[in-house]
């Protein structure tokens, strides 16, 4: 049996872009090593949880690692708290938070505080209090991201977000979506207004704006969710399984389903990652374990700036750091694709299709001779995120005989 190295190319997925003569990102860049594994192995389309949806990269990820969202999600906020370390205990509500800055009149001017690297450790430790008998407990993460966690007893997680989702407009009262949810809107507005206060008064604050920086002056939620029980991935698929990633949603993820987390110096979950010590880590890793998921978010951040020329860089830049992966190839199936796309055109997710290939010794090859949107056509699969799992079993020989 065959060990499995599954790669995760958060957003992936682009369409034309101007500034690329009409290309895709995949298709502008330099990619030799993306290419020739493409021509050396099996290639096609993916769609994330099933044709035409715009998933989160925490339902595509789910779905790549064989548990189906729809039974299992629950929103995104467990898994982003998990990620960070946080404990999160059954009945606890747990929120993807954002540090952004927001004007006198309660308007956001940046849902990321001026993308705030420094200082946010300092102002979660302010944000950690009780209300009307509910423990809140706020966590720092990269850049401008938290998680915040509630607990206590009559909690619901049918609540919306405050975050507007967008600059421009006025933070969003949290409201019940339906009567179990009255309770738990009330003590987190109650709770908002007083972490406003603080988050204002802070020393951190008040020294970014002496410096002319956006203050980080609000904790903008969303994602309110109960942590899923999920059956272990070592049980499910009698492997042992590690994960590499900068995100902590997606260290979250794994670490929920039962997975180590290798942490791996330089790995930032930014443009700025070390894309090269990540691969590194992932070789050695790969002695200890028999299936490991590594998550780059870089392509992803650049689809949502907006930046076509970054994104095209990003791929550039994984593709050389990769140039070594010829020596796992023999015994270890490697899949290569995304999680969902990231347009630039767009800044967001869309529900476009994505590549993906899969690479090893003694492997059938197809006629796809390239590593992009269009050019993967060519290949084998046409096939839904959920059957990724079914193939990596088969390619690396660990799949049960079904029938006689």
């Amino acid at each position: 049996m065959k060990k499995i190295f599954l790669i995760v190319l958060d957003g992936l997925g682009d369409r034309p872009n101007i500034e690329l003569q009409g290309r895709t990102a995949l298709q502008a860049a330099y990619k030799p090593n993306l290419n020739r594994l493409v021509k050396e192995g099996q290639a096609g389309i993916m769609h994330p949880v099933s044709p035409g949806s715009r998933t989160g990269s925490d339902t595509s990820h789910l779905s790549l690692l064989g548990y189906d969202p729809a039974k299992y999600y629950t929103g995104r906020g467990p898994f982003e708290a998990m990620g960070l370390g946080m404990t999160v205990l059954g009945g606890d509500i747990a929120f993807r938070a954002n540090f952004g800055a927001v004007d006198a009149n309660g308007v956001v001017t940046d849902r990321r505080a001026g993308r705030i690297t420094s200082g946010t450790d300092k102002l979660a430790d302010v944000l950690s209090f009780s209300v009307d008998g509910i423990d809140f407990f706020v966590k720092a993460g990269v850049e401008h991201r938290a998680a915040l966690v509630m607990r206590g007893k009559g909690l619901s997680d049918r609540i919306t977000d405050s975050d507007p989702h967008e600059p421009g407009l006025k933070v969003r009262e949290v409201k019940p979506l339906d009567e179990k949810g009255k309770f738990t809107a009330d003590v987190l507005n109650k709770y908002l207004s007083m972490a406003r206060k603080k988050l204002t008064d802070h020393p951190v604050n008040t020294e970014r704006i002496r410096e002319g920086k956006e203050p980080a002056n609000e904790l903008l939620i969303r994602g309110a969710g109960q942590a899923p029980t999920l059956t272990p991935f070592s049980e499910l698929f009698g492997m042992k399984a590690a994960c590499i990633s900068g995100i902590p949603m997606i260290t979250g993820i794994c670490r929920l389903v039962g997975m180590d987390s290798i942490a791996v110096k330089g790995a930032t979950g930014r443009l700025d990652s070390d894309f090269r010590a990540k691969f590194e880590a992932a070789y050695k890793t790969l002695n200890d374990y028999d299936f490991l998921i590594m998550n780059v978010k870089a392509t992803d951040i650049a689809g949502h700036d907006g930046n076509p020329i970054a994104k095209r860089d990003a791929i550039q830049r994984i593709d050389t750091a990769m140039k070594d992966i010829d020596k796992i190839l023999q015994d270890t199936v490697v899949c290569i694709t995304g999680d969902h796309s990231t347009p630039c055109a767009m800044k967001d997710h869309s529900g476009d299709p994505l590549p993906i290939l899969f690479s090893t010794g003694g492997i059938r090859k197809d006629r796809a001779k390239l590593f992009d949107e269009i050019s993967c056509t060519e290949g084998t699969y046409n096939i839904n995120s959920g059957d990724v799992m079914k193939i990596l079993l088969q390619l690396s020989d660990r799949a049960e005989k079904y029938g006689a």
